[in-house]
Protein backbone atom coordinates (compact mmCIF):
# COMPACT_ATOMS: atom_id res chain seq x y z
CA UNK A 1 0.00 0.00 0.00
CA UNK A 2 1.40 3.43 -0.62
CA UNK A 3 1.98 6.05 1.78
CA UNK A 4 -1.09 8.06 1.20
CA UNK A 5 -3.65 4.93 0.02
CA UNK A 6 -5.15 5.19 3.83
CA UNK A 7 -5.93 8.63 2.93
CA UNK A 8 -7.44 8.48 -0.70
CA UNK A 9 -9.98 5.53 0.71
CA UNK A 10 -11.93 7.16 3.42
CA UNK A 11 -14.71 9.25 2.95
CA UNK A 12 -12.72 12.10 4.91
CA UNK A 13 -9.64 12.73 6.22
CA UNK A 14 -10.27 14.25 10.00
CA UNK A 15 -8.70 17.77 9.58
CA UNK A 16 -6.55 18.53 12.21
CA UNK A 17 -6.57 22.28 11.50
CA UNK A 18 -10.00 22.21 11.69
CA UNK A 19 -10.71 20.12 14.66
CA UNK A 20 -11.46 19.43 18.57
CA UNK A 21 -8.08 19.93 18.87
CA UNK A 22 -7.97 22.73 17.47
CA UNK A 23 -10.85 24.54 19.01
CA UNK A 24 -9.38 23.64 22.26
CA UNK A 25 -6.21 25.30 21.64
CA UNK A 26 -8.22 28.74 20.84
CA UNK A 27 -9.56 28.74 24.51
CA UNK A 28 -5.79 27.96 25.32
CA UNK A 29 -4.75 30.88 23.84
CA UNK A 30 -7.55 32.82 24.99
CA UNK A 31 -6.97 32.23 28.78
CA UNK A 32 -2.73 32.59 28.34
CA UNK A 33 -1.69 28.96 27.44
CA UNK A 34 0.67 27.63 25.48
CA UNK A 35 -0.45 26.13 22.33
CA UNK A 36 0.95 23.46 20.38
CA UNK A 37 -1.62 23.52 17.13
CA UNK A 38 -3.40 25.81 14.56
CA UNK A 39 -6.33 27.56 16.77
CA UNK A 40 -9.76 27.83 15.20
CA UNK A 41 -9.85 31.37 13.55
CA UNK A 42 -13.77 31.95 13.23
CA UNK A 43 -13.59 30.87 17.51
CA UNK A 44 -10.48 33.38 17.71
CA UNK A 45 -12.53 36.21 15.66
CA UNK A 46 -15.82 35.32 18.60
CA UNK A 47 -13.17 35.79 21.26
CA UNK A 48 -11.66 38.61 20.46
CA UNK A 49 -14.58 40.81 19.25
CA UNK A 50 -16.58 40.46 22.38
CA UNK A 51 -13.42 39.84 25.02
CA UNK A 52 -16.19 37.80 27.50
CA UNK A 53 -15.76 37.17 30.82
CA UNK A 54 -16.77 33.71 30.87
CA UNK A 55 -15.76 30.77 28.04
CA UNK A 56 -18.90 28.33 28.44
CA UNK A 57 -18.35 24.68 26.72
CA UNK A 58 -20.69 22.27 27.32
CA UNK A 59 -20.09 18.83 25.04
CA UNK A 60 -22.98 16.81 24.33
CA UNK A 61 -21.87 13.04 24.25
CA UNK A 62 -22.86 11.71 20.33
CA UNK A 63 -24.72 14.95 19.02
CA UNK A 64 -23.00 14.79 15.56
CA UNK A 65 -24.14 16.87 12.80
CA UNK A 66 -25.63 14.72 10.67
CA UNK A 67 -28.22 13.88 13.86
CA UNK A 68 -29.08 16.88 14.73
CA UNK A 69 -29.68 17.96 10.99
CA UNK A 70 -31.95 14.93 10.96
CA UNK A 71 -33.81 15.78 14.44
CA UNK A 72 -34.28 19.41 14.44
CA UNK A 73 -36.06 22.13 12.33
CA UNK A 74 -33.98 24.80 10.62
CA UNK A 75 -35.16 27.45 13.36
CA UNK A 76 -33.82 25.58 16.20
CA UNK A 77 -31.50 27.45 18.77
CA UNK A 78 -28.96 24.80 17.71
CA UNK A 79 -29.21 24.59 14.04
CA UNK A 80 -29.58 28.79 13.86
CA UNK A 81 -26.13 28.95 15.58
CA UNK A 82 -24.47 26.40 14.08
CA UNK A 83 -21.43 28.61 13.65
CA UNK A 84 -19.38 25.51 11.71
CA UNK A 85 -19.35 21.51 11.20
CA UNK A 86 -16.14 20.32 11.80
CA UNK A 87 -14.13 17.17 11.88
CA UNK A 88 -13.68 15.21 15.45
CA UNK A 89 -10.42 13.57 16.13
CA UNK A 90 -9.54 9.84 15.15
CA UNK A 91 -11.23 7.58 16.23
CA UNK A 92 -14.68 9.25 16.65
CA UNK A 93 -14.83 7.84 20.48
CA UNK A 94 -15.45 9.52 23.44
CA UNK A 95 -12.01 8.81 24.98
CA UNK A 96 -10.16 9.95 22.17
CA UNK A 97 -12.20 13.61 21.68
CA UNK A 98 -13.09 14.64 25.09
CA UNK A 99 -9.66 14.30 26.15
CA UNK A 100 -8.32 16.34 22.87
CA UNK A 101 -11.30 19.22 23.66
CA UNK A 102 -9.89 19.00 27.47
CA UNK A 103 -6.29 19.53 26.61
CA UNK A 104 -5.45 20.69 23.52
CA UNK A 105 -3.29 17.76 22.37
CA UNK A 106 -4.01 15.09 19.42
CA UNK A 107 -4.59 11.58 20.42
CA UNK A 108 -1.00 10.71 19.28
CA UNK A 109 0.41 13.03 21.82
CA UNK A 110 -2.16 12.39 24.74
CA UNK A 111 -2.58 8.44 24.16
CA UNK A 112 -6.35 8.16 25.46
CA UNK A 113 -6.74 6.07 21.72
CA UNK A 114 -9.86 4.47 22.23
CA UNK A 115 -12.74 2.81 24.88
CA UNK A 116 -9.22 0.46 25.25
CA UNK A 117 -6.39 0.48 24.91
CA UNK A 118 -3.43 -1.61 25.05
CA UNK A 119 -0.86 -0.81 27.40
CA UNK A 120 2.61 -1.70 26.64
CA UNK A 121 4.29 -1.84 30.21
CA UNK A 122 1.68 -4.14 31.81
CA UNK A 123 0.96 -5.85 28.86
CA UNK A 124 -2.71 -5.55 29.02
CA UNK A 125 -5.63 -4.03 27.00
CA UNK A 126 -7.30 -1.75 29.27
CA UNK A 127 -10.51 -0.02 29.69
CA UNK A 128 -9.48 3.36 30.27
CA UNK A 129 -12.08 5.19 31.87
CA UNK A 130 -12.93 2.31 33.95
CA UNK A 131 -9.30 1.46 34.73
CA UNK A 132 -9.77 -2.02 34.32
CA UNK A 133 -8.72 -5.08 31.83
CA UNK A 134 -10.17 -5.56 28.87
CA UNK A 135 -13.76 -8.12 30.23
CA UNK A 136 -13.04 -7.56 33.54
CA UNK A 137 -15.22 -4.00 34.27
CA UNK A 138 -15.71 -3.06 37.99
CA UNK A 139 -12.26 -4.65 39.13
CA UNK A 140 -9.95 -1.85 38.96
CA UNK A 141 -6.85 -2.98 37.68
CA UNK A 142 -3.82 -1.74 39.72
CA UNK A 143 -1.05 -2.20 37.22
CA UNK A 144 -2.52 0.10 35.31
CA UNK A 145 -2.57 2.88 37.76
CA UNK A 146 0.81 2.36 38.37
CA UNK A 147 1.14 3.87 34.65
CA UNK A 148 -1.12 5.56 34.11
CA UNK A 149 0.83 8.69 34.34
CA UNK A 150 2.52 7.99 30.80
CA UNK A 151 -0.92 9.06 29.32
CA UNK A 152 -1.30 12.85 29.33
CA UNK A 153 -3.97 13.88 31.97
CA UNK A 154 -3.35 17.45 32.71
CA UNK A 155 -6.32 19.48 31.52
CA UNK A 156 -7.08 22.89 30.40
CA UNK A 157 -8.93 23.32 33.61
CA UNK A 158 -5.82 22.00 35.42
CA UNK A 159 -3.84 24.58 33.80
CA UNK A 160 -5.49 27.51 34.45
CA UNK A 161 -6.06 26.98 37.96
CA UNK A 162 -2.22 26.32 38.59
CA UNK A 163 -1.29 29.49 36.27
CA UNK A 164 -3.52 31.21 39.63
CA UNK A 165 -4.74 34.55 37.05
CA UNK A 166 -7.96 33.19 35.70
CA UNK A 167 -10.44 30.18 36.90
CA UNK A 168 -11.40 26.84 35.39
CA UNK A 169 -14.26 24.74 36.26
CA UNK A 170 -15.01 21.07 34.53
CA UNK A 171 -18.70 19.96 35.49
CA UNK A 172 -19.11 16.01 35.16
CA UNK A 173 -22.38 13.74 36.58
CA UNK A 174 -19.26 11.86 38.41
CA UNK A 175 -16.45 12.24 40.54
CA UNK A 176 -16.08 15.30 42.89
CA UNK A 177 -18.34 17.86 42.57
CA UNK A 178 -20.81 16.05 40.02
CA UNK A 179 -23.79 17.38 38.90
CA UNK A 180 -27.11 15.25 39.41
CA UNK A 181 -29.58 15.93 36.07
CA UNK A 182 -29.27 18.03 33.25
CA UNK A 183 -31.54 20.71 35.31
CA UNK A 184 -28.34 20.84 37.61
CA UNK A 185 -25.52 21.23 35.49
CA UNK A 186 -27.07 24.29 33.39
CA UNK A 187 -28.04 25.48 37.10
CA UNK A 188 -24.15 25.39 38.17
CA UNK A 189 -23.20 26.99 34.69
CA UNK A 190 -25.50 29.75 35.70
CA UNK A 191 -24.21 30.36 38.85
CA UNK A 192 -20.57 30.16 38.33
CA UNK A 193 -20.99 33.02 35.45
CA UNK A 194 -22.34 35.18 38.02
CA UNK A 195 -18.96 34.92 40.19
CA UNK A 196 -16.57 37.60 39.38
CA UNK A 197 -13.57 36.88 37.23
CA UNK A 198 -12.47 35.78 34.08
CA UNK A 199 -13.56 31.88 33.78
CA UNK A 200 -13.75 29.26 31.23
CA UNK A 201 -16.41 26.28 32.23
CA UNK A 202 -16.08 23.28 30.76
CA UNK A 203 -19.42 20.72 30.99
CA UNK A 204 -19.73 17.14 29.69
CA UNK A 205 -23.00 15.63 29.47
CA UNK A 206 -23.64 11.84 28.78
CA UNK A 207 -26.71 11.90 26.32
CA UNK A 208 -27.52 11.39 24.27
CA UNK A 209 -24.80 8.63 23.72
CA UNK A 210 -26.02 6.50 26.52
CA UNK A 211 -29.37 6.60 24.80
CA UNK A 212 -28.51 6.29 21.17
CA UNK A 213 -26.10 3.24 22.04
CA UNK A 214 -29.79 1.68 23.39
CA UNK A 215 -32.40 2.75 21.14
CA UNK A 216 -30.37 4.41 17.54
CA UNK A 217 -29.69 8.04 16.93
CA UNK A 218 -32.83 8.27 15.13
CA UNK A 219 -34.95 6.54 17.89
CA UNK A 220 -37.99 8.73 19.54
CA UNK A 221 -36.01 8.51 22.85
CA UNK A 222 -32.78 9.69 21.28
CA UNK A 223 -35.04 12.94 19.68
CA UNK A 224 -36.33 13.50 22.86
CA UNK A 225 -33.11 14.00 24.74
CA UNK A 226 -31.96 16.44 21.99
CA UNK A 227 -34.69 18.48 21.64
CA UNK A 228 -34.50 19.27 25.09
CA UNK A 229 -31.30 19.66 25.51
CA UNK A 230 -31.66 21.95 22.35
CA UNK A 231 -34.91 23.95 24.30
CA UNK A 232 -32.65 23.97 28.00
CA UNK A 233 -29.37 25.63 26.55
CA UNK A 234 -31.38 28.31 24.85
CA UNK A 235 -33.11 29.29 27.74
CA UNK A 236 -29.77 29.21 29.32
CA UNK A 237 -28.41 31.42 26.95
CA UNK A 238 -31.45 34.13 27.52
CA UNK A 239 -30.10 34.13 30.98
CA UNK A 240 -26.25 34.44 30.29
CA UNK A 241 -24.19 38.07 30.83
CA UNK A 242 -21.14 38.49 29.13
CA UNK A 243 -20.70 34.89 28.17
CA UNK A 244 -19.32 33.07 25.00
CA UNK A 245 -21.43 29.58 24.39
CA UNK A 246 -20.08 27.09 22.53
CA UNK A 247 -21.82 23.52 22.54
CA UNK A 248 -20.28 21.04 20.26
CA UNK A 249 -20.04 17.11 20.44
CA UNK A 250 -17.47 14.55 20.60
CA UNK A 251 -18.82 12.46 17.63
CA UNK A 252 -21.54 11.36 15.53
CA UNK A 253 -23.31 7.73 15.72
CA UNK A 254 -24.54 5.43 13.37
CA UNK A 255 -26.70 2.23 13.44
CA UNK A 256 -24.99 -0.97 13.17
CA UNK A 257 -25.30 -4.29 12.23
CA UNK A 258 -23.17 -6.60 14.59
CA UNK A 259 -20.60 -9.00 13.43
CA UNK A 260 -19.38 -11.74 16.03
CA UNK A 261 -15.84 -12.16 15.92
CA UNK A 262 -16.10 -15.77 17.85
CA UNK A 263 -17.93 -16.71 14.84
CA UNK A 264 -14.56 -16.33 12.83
CA UNK A 265 -12.41 -18.84 15.18
CA UNK A 266 -10.05 -18.89 12.41
CA UNK A 267 -9.22 -15.14 12.71
CA UNK A 268 -9.32 -15.50 16.49
CA UNK A 269 -6.69 -18.22 16.48
CA UNK A 270 -4.21 -15.77 14.68
CA UNK A 271 -4.54 -12.97 17.68
CA UNK A 272 -1.78 -12.19 19.72
CA UNK A 273 -4.07 -10.50 22.08
CA UNK A 274 -7.21 -8.85 22.72
CA UNK A 275 -8.51 -6.74 19.99
CA UNK A 276 -9.03 -2.72 20.74
CA UNK A 277 -9.25 0.96 20.77
CA UNK A 278 -12.77 0.41 19.49
CA UNK A 279 -15.57 -1.96 17.59
CA UNK A 280 -15.53 0.50 14.77
CA UNK A 281 -11.75 1.08 14.67
CA UNK A 282 -10.27 -2.50 16.01
CA UNK A 283 -6.53 -2.58 16.40
CA UNK A 284 -4.92 -6.08 15.80
CA UNK A 285 -2.20 -7.65 17.23
CA UNK A 286 -1.39 -11.03 15.20
CA UNK A 287 0.96 -13.99 16.06
CA UNK A 288 4.31 -13.57 14.25
CA UNK A 289 4.75 -15.27 11.30
CA UNK A 290 0.64 -14.96 10.34
CA UNK A 291 0.40 -11.19 9.38
CA UNK A 292 -0.63 -12.41 5.77
CA UNK A 293 -2.55 -15.06 6.35
CA UNK A 294 -4.55 -12.69 8.95
CA UNK A 295 -4.69 -10.16 6.28
CA UNK A 296 -5.85 -12.55 3.36
CA UNK A 297 -8.74 -13.77 6.22
CA UNK A 298 -9.31 -10.75 7.23
CA UNK A 299 -9.97 -9.32 3.38
CA UNK A 300 -12.22 -12.38 2.31
CA UNK A 301 -14.54 -11.66 5.30
CA UNK A 302 -14.91 -8.02 5.38
CA UNK A 303 -12.69 -6.17 3.36
CA UNK A 304 -15.11 -5.66 0.31
CA UNK A 305 -18.43 -3.64 2.15
CA UNK A 306 -17.45 -3.44 5.91
CA UNK A 307 -13.75 -2.88 6.59
CA UNK A 308 -11.00 -1.17 5.16
CA UNK A 309 -7.63 -2.96 7.17
CA UNK A 310 -4.21 -1.00 7.32
CA UNK A 311 -1.11 -1.84 8.33
CA UNK A 312 0.02 0.14 11.76
CA UNK A 313 3.05 1.28 9.36
CA UNK A 314 1.07 3.36 7.40
CA UNK A 315 -1.68 4.49 9.78
CA UNK A 316 1.59 6.42 12.07
CA UNK A 317 3.01 7.58 8.60
CA UNK A 318 -0.52 9.06 7.42
CA UNK A 319 -0.62 10.69 10.99
CA UNK A 320 -4.31 9.48 11.37
CA UNK A 321 -4.22 10.11 14.99
CA UNK A 322 -2.64 13.53 14.41
CA UNK A 323 0.16 15.13 14.41
CA UNK A 324 2.21 16.26 17.65
CA UNK A 325 5.07 14.48 20.06
CA UNK A 326 3.91 10.81 20.24
CA UNK A 327 3.28 9.53 23.17
CA UNK A 328 5.62 6.59 24.45
CA UNK A 329 2.34 4.30 24.42
CA UNK A 330 0.93 4.90 21.34
CA UNK A 331 2.50 3.12 18.51
CA UNK A 332 2.89 -0.38 20.62
CA UNK A 333 -1.11 0.51 21.40
CA UNK A 334 -1.58 -0.33 17.47
CA UNK A 335 -0.02 -3.98 17.35
CA UNK A 336 -0.30 -4.88 13.34
CA UNK A 337 -3.09 -4.01 11.96
CA UNK A 338 -5.55 -1.58 12.53
CA UNK A 339 -9.16 -2.30 10.97
CA UNK A 340 -11.83 0.89 10.61
CA UNK A 341 -15.40 0.47 9.84
CA UNK A 342 -16.33 2.35 6.38
CA UNK A 343 -20.16 1.11 6.32
CA UNK A 344 -23.15 0.22 9.00
CA UNK A 345 -21.10 -3.17 9.85
CA UNK A 346 -19.13 -3.73 13.40
CA UNK A 347 -16.90 -6.32 15.29
CA UNK A 348 -17.83 -7.22 18.38
CA UNK A 349 -15.08 -9.49 20.06
CA UNK A 350 -14.56 -11.11 23.39
CA UNK A 351 -14.91 -8.84 25.75
CA UNK A 352 -17.32 -5.81 23.76
CA UNK A 353 -20.03 -4.57 24.79
CA UNK A 354 -23.47 -5.39 22.07
CA UNK A 355 -24.91 -2.06 20.68
CA UNK A 356 -27.53 -1.30 18.99
CA UNK A 357 -25.68 2.06 17.47
CA UNK A 358 -21.79 2.89 17.57
CA UNK A 359 -19.15 5.31 16.21
CA UNK A 360 -15.07 5.26 15.99
CA UNK A 361 -15.64 4.20 12.17
CA UNK A 362 -15.01 6.57 9.23
CA UNK A 363 -18.73 7.85 7.95
CA UNK A 364 -19.69 11.09 7.54
CA UNK A 365 -22.46 10.12 10.30
CA UNK A 366 -19.67 9.65 12.96
CA UNK A 367 -16.98 11.93 12.09
CA UNK A 368 -18.24 15.43 11.88
CA UNK A 369 -19.82 17.79 14.55
CA UNK A 370 -21.30 20.93 15.42
CA UNK A 371 -19.86 23.53 16.54
CA UNK A 372 -22.58 26.07 17.97
CA UNK A 373 -21.62 29.50 19.35
CA UNK A 374 -23.69 32.21 20.95
CA UNK A 375 -22.70 35.53 22.68
CA UNK A 376 -24.86 35.93 25.42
Amino acid sequence: MQKYAIIKTMQVKNNYNECLTNLACSIRNYFGLPFNHKTLEFIDEYLEEHEPTNVVVILLDGMGTKIIERTLPEDSFFRKNLAKSITTVFPATTTAATTSIRTGLNPVEHGWLGWTTYIKPIDKVITLFMNSEKGHDGETCEEFLGVKNKLASETIVDEINKQGKFKGLELMPFGENAYNSLDDMLEKIKAETKKPGKKYIYAYDVEPDGTMHETGPDSGASKKLIIERNDKIEQLAKELKDTLLIVLSDHGHIKVKNIFLNKYPDILDLLDRKTSIDQRAVAFKVKDGKKEEFRNKFENYFGNTSYDLYDTKDVVESKLFGDGLENELFEPALGDFLAIAKSTECLVAPGDEVLVSHHAGYTDDEVYVPIIVKQC
